[in-house]
């Protein structure tokens, strides 16, 4: 039975939303019968099984149907760490059987109409489309066998209203959507920094820290509800953002928002003039505080999202088939994780962000180069450093006791022991030591081939950005020294 769940976990099936024929009670029940003992299922209504390995994706305690999150490792789940985590086997068989190519596909979120029925009645009435004497003759012929199985699988598991597809789609505009695009267009090596939103309503801090910053990058993030805790909302802060002259870019943290709102807040916040997202799957509520929320991302993830948006700004349709008049316009970003799990899985994941609609990425915490380096060549290797920008992630580390959680219990990210050792030894020096070790960083790294920024995440202490934009020699070509830029880099 391992073979088939190698990371088990009990979760009830769905059960149909609506009323169902006696005919289909009957298959119901055997599909569960059959493959919730063996693979775990569900009864999502739409198997993903050949395309995964056959192991079942709904097992992940976060529901992703696209691969790994970014805390993905070998050793267990970040979620429930009483098991393993469920993508990194699927990609681990994948990639042993040869089927890693199958794994690039963008799939579909769940059709809730499908969900609690079963999927063999749709293979039934496809195979009856494409005819079963052809079905039958194709199967047995070695030429026409994959063509022929796709033509009854392939419509079944990618709806009309979804065709997604394992291609790239470059951006159907020619203008840059942003000033962050424009930037990264003309070759600049660009910086772009967090500040934290408010915890309440209040905007003066938020207003100061935008202000202090915005001459030193070339975008301001926020963060959308990080570790799952709210704040105030990453859309309400851009348009701050931007009514101070600073270009924002606003996060989307899918575990949040259903499909409906995802496009709802993506056409508000275009006709707002917001042109920088970041799509993220988003922190699990198992690390944030109780009363937990829900804790599946039972909707959509980042790549769906990613998905959904590209097809609304390139081809101006809605998921449900509605023609946009005046279609939204933006630069799309994700998420990358060069340390979260062996680098050829996290390549092919970035790569299937990019095929769906990615391009720039922010990664995770970077605190040593090496692994950054093999991650790199890895895309290199999947042919995608081309299609997309890549900024660096780096947080400045204001003790060891920061750098010791970020390393043992922030998911996807490695500090090295020689790091955590020098902030350890430096006593009331701790912060200086951290500034330093960013600075040696960044020197190291701006040299990179593939390497187009830094994103700078300062957690909750902004007042560093402009010492380490300065020292670091990464002052934008149009930079325009503020009056107190000399209080700044001493008071940093």
């Amino acid at each position: 039975m391992s073979k088939f769940r190698p990371a088990p976990r009990w979760q009830p099936a769905w059960r149909p939303f609506q009323s169902e024929t006696l005919g289909n009670r009957a298959l119901i029940a055997v599909e569960r019968a059959f493959k919730g003992p063996v693979y775990g299922c569900r009864m999502c209504g739409n198997c993903l099984l050949q395309e995964t390995a056959f192991i079942c994706p709904m097992e992940c305690p976060k529901g992703l149907r696209n691969g790994p999150c970014g805390g993905s490792t070998p050793e267990y789940c970040y979620v429930d760490e009483t098991r393993p985590c469920v993508w990194y086997e699927i990609f681990d068989r994948a990639f042993e059987m040869g089927r890693e190519d199958k794994l690039l596909e963008v799939l579909p979120p769940l059709d809730w109409e499908k969900v609690g029925g079963e999927t063999w009645g749709d293979v039934f009435r496809q195979t009856q489309q494409v005819g079963f004497g052809n079905f039958f003759a194709g199967m047995r012929n070695p030429q026409t066998r994959p063509q022929t199985w796709e033509s009854v699988f392939g419509p079944v598991r990618q709806p009309d209203w979804w065709q997604g597809d394992a291609e790239y789609h470059a951006p159907a505009y020619e203008e840059p959507a942003s000033e962050l695009e424009r930037r990264l267009r003309a070759g600049e090596f660009v910086v772009t920094s967090e500040v934290a939103p408010p915890m309440g309503a209040g905007t003066s801090k938020l207003v100061r820290d935008i202000a202090m910053i915005k001459p030193y990058v070339a975008a301001i993030n926020f963060t959308d509800c990080p570790s799952a805790t709210p704040r105030m909302s990453s859309q309400a802060c851009s348009l701050t953002a931007l009514q101070g002259g600073a270009e924002p870019v606003m996060q989307i943290a899918a575990r949040d928002r259903t499909r409906v709102g995802v496009q709802a807040e993506v056409m508000g916040a275009s006709g707002l003039g917001i042109r920088n997202l970041l799509c993220l799957s988003g922190d699990s509520p198992a690390i944030g505080p109780a009363p937990r929320s829900r804790m599946e991302v039972v909707d959509i993830e980042s790549v769906q999202m990613l998905w959904i948006l590209r097809r609304m700004r390139d081809e101006g349709i809605y998921l449900d088939g509605r023609k946009i008049k005046n279609p939204p316009m933006y630069f799309l970003g994700a998420a990358a994780s060069p340390y979260a799990s062996r680098p050829e899985f996290q390549a092919l994941r970035e790569h299937k962000k990019v095929n769906a609609g990615a391009q720039y990425f922010q990664t995770n915490l970077v605190y040593e180069t090496q692994g950054l380096e093999i991650w790199l060549d890895s895309l290199a290797k999947r042919n995608i450093l081309d299609k997309v920008y890549v900024l660096i992630g780096i947080t400045p580390l204001k003790s060891y006791k920061m750098a010791r959680y970020m390393n043992d219990d922030v998911p996807g990210v490695f500090v090295p022991d020689q790091i955590l050792e020098r902030l350890e030894n430096a006593g009331d020096r701790e912060k200086e030591e951290g500034v330093q070790i960013t600075l040696e960083l960044i020197d190291k790294i701006k040299g990179m081939g593939g390497v187009h920024g830094f994103h700078l995440m300062p957690v909750m202490w902004e007042a560093i950005v402009p010492r380490i934009v300065t020292e670091a020699g990464l002052l934008p070509p149009d930079f325009a020294a503020p009056e107190n830029h000399d209080e700044l880099i001493v008071g940093g």
